[in-house]
């Protein structure tokens, strides 16, 4: 039976659109060409974080089922396509997702249809790669046989404050219409939308927001090792900087960015401009301070391993925190890898305490995993705090035997090193 939605990718963006689109009362199936997410998913069980078995378990109750047969396509309504948007070995844009699932639709679109893309791409995805392969596949017009529209996902992992719904969203078309028919959609569970110009407007703004993040961690990462080096406290430079009511957006220094999001959107959007011979020097820039983050926690880590014990052979090392976001269960991109990686080489045993990831590789091989915090600091030689979850009491951090080197600048004791 044909469904008002197919939601394409299950993942960080397609379960939690899922979920809202089953809240406003919309027949939604999801599509996913993972056997292992689906089965989950029809079992009640979920695998993003922000949302739970039961929330799960409520939309399976609600009509909404999972699967990995793109027949769910025919007929649907509204397809919106989530799939990942990732970077290749050599950090070009991988629209591999996009292109497939793209085809995927084609097969099956009808006349009528609006499809949205919400993966977050290059200015001009939707209009020369997206359009191209849905009027090949089908033969039909976008514009004017089906509506084609792009609106960038806002999902922030972990934000009970923002949702979907009251999170302003943009939203573009093709056409007038292919975006008028594209609000009407998403004015059935988002409260305000944003309509740009065309969807090359809506694709820039995306990597605009995580772009200007990116420069801006950057910027803060560069002044805490300036800071470093000549003896300046850059947490107590930044509670003062913050104190300015205008004109000032506080930003912290940390060990390196993660995520899906800031660490590959700026290259979009600087391999985009490069093929159109413009260069992103400020992109440059920040990426090449940002990759040195992790190493340089790394050679504080390795400092005070030589204070501890006189040489990092055989030092025990704890990583407090491996996910990229604090209290949200999320891996991908973290720099706790290359932390990690840096401190085994150096030849430190190095384990890892983090509620929210059950196991952690670094270069194929799995880091051990401990489950009680207190003993494992008191075996350790040396923690660092690479994460702040919730569970991390400051108070309790600070008064641990072992040496700690905080890079949230959250700790205070008198065994506590500031990155």
């Amino acid at each position: 039976m044909a469904v008002e939605l197919v939601v394409m990718g299950l993942g960080h963006v397609g379960l939690p659109l899922s979920r809202a689109a089953v809240s406003a009362g919309l027949t939604t199936a999801g599509y996913d060409v993972s056997a292992t997410v689906v089965n989950g998913l029809s079992k009640g069980r979920s695998h993003v974080g922000g949302v739970g078995d039961a929330e799960v378990t409520a939309m399976l109750d609600a009509g909404f089922h999972a699967t990995d047969d793109p027949a769910v396509l025919d007929g649907a309504q509204t397809v919106v396509i989530c799939v990942p948007t990732g970077l290749t070995e050599k950090g070009l844009p991988d629209l591999s997702a996009v292109e497939h699932a793209a085809e995927a639709v084609a097969a099956r679109l009808r006349p009528g249809t609006l499809v949205v893309l919400e993966s977050t791409s290059y200015p001009g995805t939707t209009e020369d790669v997206v359009r191209p392969l849905l009027e090949r596949g089908s033969g039909l017009r976008a514009g004017e046989d089906f509506h084609l529209a792009f609106s960038p996902q806002r999902i922030d992992p972990g934000n009970a404050t923002w949702t979907i719904r009251n999170t302003p969203k943009i939203v573009s078309g093709r056409t007038a219409l292919c975006a008028k028919h594209a609000v009407a959609f998403y004015s059935r569970f988002v409260d305000h939308l944003v309509v740009a110009r065309g969807t090359r407007e809506a694709e820039m703004a995306k990597l605009l927001e995580n772009t200007y993040r990116y420069v801006n961690i950057a910027l803060v990462d560069e002044v805490a090792l300036f800071c470093h080096e000549t003896g300046i406290d850059i947490w107590d430079v930044l509670h003062c900087a913050a104190s300015k009511p205008f004109g000032f957006a506080p930003f912290s220094p940390g060990p390196g960015v993660g995520g899906h999001c800031i660490p590959v959107d700026p290259r979009y959007l600087a391999a985009r401009a490069e093929s159109q011979g413009f260069t992103f020097r400020t992109l440059a820039a920040a990426q090449d301070v940002l990759s040195r983050m992790p190493d340089h926690v790394v050679d504080r880590a390795l400092t005070l391993l030589t204070e501890v014990r006189g040489h990092p052979e055989g030092a025990r090392v704890l990583l407090l925190g491996v996910t990229y976001k604090p209290d949200v269960a999320d891996v991908r991109e973290t720099p706790a890898r290359q932390v990690a990686a840096g401190l085994l080489a150096a030849g430190a045993d190095v384990r890892y305490h983090d509620p929210y990831a059950t196991e952690f590789t670094v270069d194929g091989r799995a880091l051990p995993r401990v489950e009680h915090l207190r003993d494992a600091m008191a075996e350790a030689d040396v923690a660092i705090l690479l994460q702040d979850h919730a569970c991390y009491a400051r108070e309790a951090l600070g008064q641990a035997r072992c040496a700690l080197l905080d890079t949230r600048g959250n700790v205070v004791g008198s065994r506590v090193t500031l990155l």
